[in-house]
């Protein structure tokens, strides 16, 4: 029986070629889409879920408000992991952990020399319960004493055989690593985590080192309740009947007996709350860590539905092709039920081919899933892989895959083509003039979903690519070509140094201009705090964001002064420059009427005074308005406002390699004045480009799947005129005969596609209208939704439809009626 199935199918593929060949591909092209946006999708949600009892483990987050602005931290003060070790019941393990800044870590080497490590990241201080709360496999040593005392250290295995290559892991413990001036001692090796994880740490040192350690005592804070670090981290897992907000309740009043709110904090809040440790890969609030990739579930469950539309394009095409050509097949499904064949047998037979076509695709596309990886390799993660043997999973996602697309395409023309009387169809009567509508009605109204769902993505990728080119191109307020971006070493920061390094910059012939300060206009970054103004009547508070320059940094960026003037290099940390928003949130109708006032700082300890007023410009994305701003003269012995330097180049002539000479030369400057340090630069314009990097992948996303909407749609679209045309060839020939014209015969075979298509447009335009007012909420600032994109869109696809359809309709219309009325 099954043999004889696959003969019939084999058979019937050979005699419509091209049929089985356009439902190959429209299939082809939907599972790979769902099998590359699965790999996606599956490797995101499988974040960190191999921990015992994940369910109960949840990270400590911080929460502000200030002047009605909301703030997110993901760390802690540094008391509170002490004070809920003790305090808090139903909490079974808490496990602080502070991250160090890239300390360079020495080795023992031959001869006693020491190998040296620059700039090592994930280096962290761990409580020794960080070993109870995540599941780690130890080679060496235990979980029980390895991080009790102070100056203790564990290593993953990747990690100390980078350390210590080619010796045993037992043979390791006891080994001396020293992390800039922390001298430690190897207690433990444990395996590196092979499976997703956020959790990338690989050197633990004992967290009673801080407590020990000068300089680690200050990072740490021990004592200070109201200062926050994001370095400064803390989990804990919760007995199974504990329930969260009774235990968000207890921290929070913890909090709040040391450090009590104060009159002047009234309407500000500072408190705590429990994020699960399922919610750390795609929480953008809190981040993970420094070098975390954070995963959006918004983004994942759009690729999902990008997934299922393309599996529906697909399964559309077979619907509509098979049920089309159910007519060539009447007389067999007539011969078969007059020979017994039930019509159980018939839906198993014609399920049974679909099953087969579906495989064949599903076979192509598992092919095609590396290739397409690789093609999307900027934006997918390096962990996405297509490895069927490694991934048993994946085999039972295309099985299950198979099943449901044989299922969903197959079904219905399966329980058609059974249901035909073998006296009708033996009678050249296959279907009754209603089924016949019936089917036709089906036809049209799968053909105008095909079409929605392609103007759809139209429509949405010319909105997309229509923002990013408005966000990219809008005047931000401030000059970003030719601007190069330098961050001075931290430890190695020092006036002496910045200003040798200046004076080296601006011996290079094509430096124009060089500036030292904090952050260039528009960062990622945020620096704000709380200012005052006093008119005589009333306070104004405002959460002011903050930069700091000197005398050439409004220059660099060609900054635009409205009143007053710049900053130079004879003021004091007391000489402030302003934005026009601000001065609009302290009343003054005009910018001028700002200069010279004062405004309090640090609760009135310190006074500022307005020097100059500034066109106001973007600190951060256009997806965040403009703000108050101040520009501070940056104090040149403070090593946090002097560790960026910004360098405008000269214009570089056409074919020329001054910039690139430039550069080689700044390099030079570098490793003349900071010896131990890689050089690494940017451009600013860069910087902004990246701000929308989301955006660019989305477009590029959506423009792929407008790109196979359309080729699927319009495979689909071929394959019914093909047939519409060989079943209208007698009434085609007769026409011709009766006079009709070339094009009256095209624009009679095509009247119908075009009112559907505008059917399609119609339903289409209010939903896609509806979708890119909620995408584009996300902007401050946005482009405007213009008509001509819905118009664009729908003559484009009508276009193409027609373009398509026209390959057959013509050839049809330009035939030899004789031939045309011989062979009928």
């Amino acid at each position: 029986m099954l043999k004889n199935y696959l003969k019939i199918a084999f058979r019937g593929f050979w005699k419509h070629k091209l049929f089985t060949f356009i439902n190959i591909i429209g299939l082809s092209i939907g599972i790979s889409a769902a099998l590359v946006i699965y790999l996606i999708v599956h490797f995101d949600f499988t974040f960190d879920k191999f921990h015992p009892n994940g369910d109960r483990i949840y990270r400590v987050v911080s929460n502000f408000t200030f002047q009605g602005e909301v703030g997110h931290n993901n760390g802690v003060c540094g008391p509170l992991p002490g004070a809920v070790r003790s305090q808090v019941p139903g909490v079974e393990v808490t496990a602080p952990f502070f991250t160090l800044s890239e300390p360079n870590v020495f080795v023992p080497g031959k001869r006693n020399v020491p190998i040296r490590f620059k700039n090592q990241e994930n280096v962290v201080l761990a409580d020794p319960q960080y070993f109870k709360l995540f599941n780690y496999k130890w080679l060496a040593g235990s979980s029980k004493d390895a991080l009790n005392a102070p100056n203790q250290v564990v290593l993953t295995s990747e990690q100390a055989q980078k350390y210590f290559p080619s010796t045993p892991y037992n043979q390791m413990i006891g080994k001396v690593v020293t992390y800039d001036t922390i001298k430690t001692t190897v207690t433990g090796i444990v395996q590196t985590i092979t499976q997703n994880t956020d959790f990338t740490f690989h050197d633990f040192i004992s967290y009673s080192t801080g407590t020990v350690n000068k300089d680690l005592q200050g990072q740490l804070q021990l004592t200070e309740w109201e200062s926050t670090n994001s370095a400064s981290q803390f989990f804990i897992r919760l007995s199974p009947q504990a329930n969260v907000a009774h235990i968000e309740k207890l921290i929070n009043g913890i909090l709040k007996k040391n450090s009590p709110p104060k009159p002047e904090d009234k309407g500000n809040t500072h408190g705590f709350s429990l994020q699960p440790l399922s919610d750390l890969h795609f929480n953008a609030d809190y981040g993970n860590f420094d070098s975390g990739h954070i995963a959006s579930k918004k983004t994942l469950y759009g690729l999902l539905v990008l997934a299922v539309f393309l599996l529906v394009l697909g399964c559309i095409n077979f619907i509509n092709l098979t049920t089309a050509q159910a007519t060539q097949r009447a007389k067999e499904i007539g011969i078969r039920k007059t020979m017994g064949s039930s019509r159980t047998q018939l839906v198993i037979q014609f399920l049974s081919e679909t099953f087969l076509v579906t495989l064949i695709a599903v076979c192509i596309s598992a092919a095609l899933a590396p290739v397409v990886l690789k093609l999307f390799a900027d934006f997918v993660s390096p962990g996405v892989k297509a490895d069927y043997v490694s991934q048993p999973g994946l085999i039972l996602f295309l099985l299950l895959l198979t099943i449901v697309v044989s299922g969903l395409s197959g079904f219905y023309p399966a329980i058609m083509l059974s249901g035909y009387k073998p006296a009708l169809v033996l009678k050249n009567q296959a279907t009754s003039n209603s089924s016949k509508t019936r089917n036709a009605w089906l036809r049209k109204s799968l053909t105008v979903t095909q079409f929605i769902i392609a103007q759809f993505f139209i429509m949405a990728t010319v909105l997309v690519s229509k923002q990013i080119y408005y966000a990219l191109h809008k005047d931000l307020g401030f000059k970003k070509d030719a601007i190069i971006i330098i961050n001075s070493p931290w430890k190695n920061r020092t006036l002496a140094r910045n200003m040798v390094f200046v004076n080296k910059l601006h011996a290079i012939p094509n430096v124009e201009m060089v500036s030292i300060g904090g952050a260039p206009p528009s960062s990622g970054n945020t620096n704000s705090t709380n200012v005052t103004y006093k008119d005589g009547k009333k306070e104004i508070k405002t959460d002011v964001q903050l930069k700091f320059a000197d005398e050439n940094y409004m220059k660099v960026y060609k900054l635009r002064l409205l009143a007053g003037r710049s900053l130079q290099a004879s003021d004091t940390s007391k000489s402030v420059v302003i934005n026009e928003y601000y001065t609009k949130v302290l009343g003054f109708r005009n910018p001028a009427e700002a200069i010279g006032k004062n405004l309090d700082h640090f609760n009135g300890a310190k006074s500022l005074q307005v020097v100059g007023v500034i066109a106001d410009f973007y600190q951060h994305s256009l997806h965040e308005p403009i703000k108050p701003l101040a520009i501070y003269c940056s104090m040149p012995n403070s090593r946090w406002q002097t560790g960026t330097f910004h360098i405008a180049l000269k214009p570089e002539a056409s074919g020329s390699n001054d910039w690139k000479t430039s550069i080689a030369g700044m390099e030079k400057a570098w490793k003349a004045v900071y010896p131990d340090d890689d050089f690494e630069y940017h451009f600013f314009d860069e910087t902004i480009a990246k701000f929308y990097e989301t955006e660019q992948h989305t477009s590029t996303l959506l423009s792929w799947a407008t790109g196979l909407s359309i080729f699927i749609s319009c495979l689909g679209l071929l394959g019914l005129a093909i047939y519409t045309t060989n079943q209208r060839t007698k009434e085609i020939g007769v026409r011709k005969v009766l006079g009709a014209t070339v094009s009256q015969i095209v624009t009679l075979l095509s009247t119908e596609l075009v009112l559907l298509i505008l059917l399609a447009f119609v339903i289409v335009t209010p939903i896609a209208w509806w979708a890119m007012n909620k995408w584009m909420e996300g902007f401050a600032d946005k482009t405007i939704i213009s008509w001509w994109i819905f118009a664009a869109s729908g003559a484009g696809m009508l276009l193409t439809a027609v373009f398509t359809s026209s390959f057959q309709t013509i050839k049809a219309a330009i035939a030899n009626p004789v031939k045309s009325l011989r062979s009928e």
